[in-house]
């Protein structure tokens, strides 16, 4: 007669610690989508800004909608658009969803104008 004392033990932990790593993956890819978002829009804003500078002696609306078209193709969404003298203050924002029922919202504000010395 013989007794089997091997009940599984190792499977559980060996599911466990695959639970543990997937986890851990979804975390990161979570936290990297956020990181990429966050740089997206401010290269958008970035980019908005300097192409409204570039026409920052016409009125402000002629300044904010290039600066808008600018940001759009860049696949962001401007959120408010101001210039001040020569300087255009451009605020882009960018929502991403790494994963069902997470969402982020990059806001990043830019200024470009001439140089000053």
């Amino acid at each position: 007669m013989r007794t089997d004392r091997d009940r599984g033990g190792a499977t559980i932990c060996l599911l466990a610690a695959g639970l543990v790593f997937v986890l851990a993956g979804l975390f990161g890819a979570g936290v990297g989508a956020a990181r990429m978002a966050r740089q997206q829009a401010r290269v958008a804003a970035d980019f908005g800004a300097l192409a409204g500078a570039a026409r920052a002696l016409q009125d402000e609306p002629t300044v904010c909608s290039r600066a808008a078209e600018i940001v759009a193709a860049n696949g962001a969404r401007l959120v408010r658009c101001h210039l001040d003298g020569l300087d255009v203050l451009v605020t882009a924002e960018l929502t991403v969803e790494p994963l069902p029922g997470l969402r982020r919202v990059a806001t990043v504000t830019s200024r470009a104008g001439p140089l000053r010395g």
